[in-house]
């Protein structure tokens, strides 16, 4: 009776001791699967963020380059009116002096000739004046358009810059991220592994106390 006694006593007392392991490894392996959940969670959340802010970056950089198209076309398509009205004037002009002078002719032709060359002058001033006054208009708007251009490729370069440095930033934290989980489970597979070894040193305990028992007994 006595041995039987005790052997259920050892038996209920093992039984406890696996239900209570069974349940420490169930709380740990459910604990350290909720943190890796929740990591994995927040980092998808900010790549994903992260990902949504470059397309939008890449779509504001789209419309700055149309823009800036748009506008190259419009200064060159003002420029090629604003010339061609400038030699229909000036062509007209000559003509209308053409006829000024033939008409007058007849009557003074040295007065004419005198006349005909004030305004050859004049014309030509003129078209020295426009000519000069274009060409400096052209330059300055090719020199407004490169510096335009300049700037936007410094804040592309820029941009990409500072995406690269971030994207490099968030590669480096998902490394370490995944070496401290890989910690983590290195640390409770010690620690199931020292529970283990603690269960066999007390059954063996356990084992011995009642060998020595059934001695003495």
């Amino acid at each position: 009776n006595l041995t039987n006694f005790v052997t259920v006593i050892l038996f209920t007392f093992q039984t406890n001791i696996l239900a209570e392991l069974k349940n420490w490894k169930f709380t740990l392996t459910q604990h350290y699967r909720l943190q890796v959940k929740q990591e994995t969670e927040k980092h998808a959340a900010h790549v994903k963020q992260l990902c949504n802010e470059v397309e939008n970056l890449k779509e504001l950089l789209h419309t700055y380059e149309i823009s800036i198209a748009r506008k190259d076309e419009v200064v060159i398509t003002n420029l090629s009116q604003a010339l061609e009205k400038e030699k229909e004037r000036v062509e007209l002009m000559r003509k209308f002096t053409l006829w000024r002078i033939q008409h007058v002719k007849a009557s003074q032709e040295e007065y004419a000739n005198r006349l005909a060359d004030k305004q050859f002058r004049t014309t030509l001033m003129k078209k020295v004046w426009v000519a000069w006054r274009s060409l400096n208009e052209i330059k300055w708007k090719d020199k407004v358009a490169r510096a335009c251009q300049l700037r936007a490729e410094d804040v592309c370069v820029q941009l990409t810059n500072d995406y690269e440095a971030r994207i490099a930033e968030l590669t480096a934290n998902l490394e370490q991220t995944k070496a401290e989980i890989v910690r983590l489970h290195s640390e409770r597979d010690q620690y199931e592994d020292t529970m283990k070894k603690a269960f066999m040193r007390g059954v063996c305990a356990l084992n011995l106390e009642a060998m020595t028992m059934f001695q003495s007994k």
